[in-house]
């Protein structure tokens, strides 16, 4: 995400698994309080697939109830991780909102961080109202190992993208996210709707709705999901979007 030094953008991606430690360390001693926003600032509410998979898609709908802060806030659909590249190195590739302090409306952009790089910001749509959803995918091309394309609307808005070791190796994540812009506790507020979340089963498609998988959440979030609607969830964080939460729950 921007306004992030090259330090804060290779920490990033590294936040998942900062934020489940810290979630599983709360369980353990039943000091969750402790973790106001998440660890190192970032908080979670979303899913993880069950299994490797060739892509991951998402209507993703910004809703009422933002509150940002600092920092930034984002909903998005992704590949990849923290050392999950060859040798062990950082690659990956999310898609989806995202929101900043005095702006109005969210934007949609992707993330690529590629093995030995910093993580580059992509901008594909701005002033985007509240309200008005987009469906968001990154998938591995068909016949061509290795290769992805970030999707927009049904739409490519990006060209092939070499993932080096990325073909059949991982699970990807659907999640909103916030980070305190290094203020240490001030949490921003959002409301995140995922409809029909779907997992690519082959390259290039085999689209299928997301069935269980991890739940991927932080103390100062909430994540209910819609099981009327296979592969839905809302994700919010903050007290108005927790007051907002029921009422888009049918």
């Amino acid at each position: 995400m921007p306004g992030r030094n090259p330090k804060q953008a290779m920490r990033h991606r590294a936040r998942i698994t900062l934020a489940l430690a810290a979630v599983a360390l709360a369980a353990l001693t039943g000091a969750a309080e402790a973790f106001s926003c998440g660890n190192g600032g970032y908080s979670y509410a979303g899913v993880g697939a069950p299994a490797h998979a060739y892509g991951i898609g998402a209507s993703i709908t910004p809703l009422p109830a933002f509150n940002v802060l600092s920092g930034h806030v984002a909903g998005w659909v992704g590949v990849g991780g923290p050392g999950q590249g060859p040798g062990g190195e950082d690659e990956w590739l999310q898609v989806g909102f995202s929101g900043f302090p005095d702006t109005d409306g969210s934007s949609i952009y992707y993330e690529l961080t590629l093995p030995g790089r910093f993580p580059t910001y992509h901008q594909v749509a701005t002033n985007l109202p509240v309200g008005k959803a987009a469906r968001v995918a990154v998938l591995e091309m068909h016949m061509r190992p290795n290769l992805w394309r970030v999707w927009v609307n049904g739409a490519p808005v990006s060209a092939p993208i070499l993932l080096p070791g990325s073909h059949a190796r991982w699970s990807p994540i659907a999640t909103a996210e916030s980070w305190d812009g290094g203020t240490g506790g001030s949490c921003n507020g959002f409301l995140y709707r995922f409809n029909r979340v779907s997992i690519a089963h082959a390259p290039g498609g085999g689209w299928q709705p997301l069935s269980g998988g991890d739940t991927i959440s932080s103390p100062s979030t909430r994540l209910a999901r819609l099981s009327s609607r296979k592969g839905s969830f809302l994700a919010a964080e903050g007290p108005d979007a927790f007051r907002s939460l029921a009422s888009f729950i049918p």
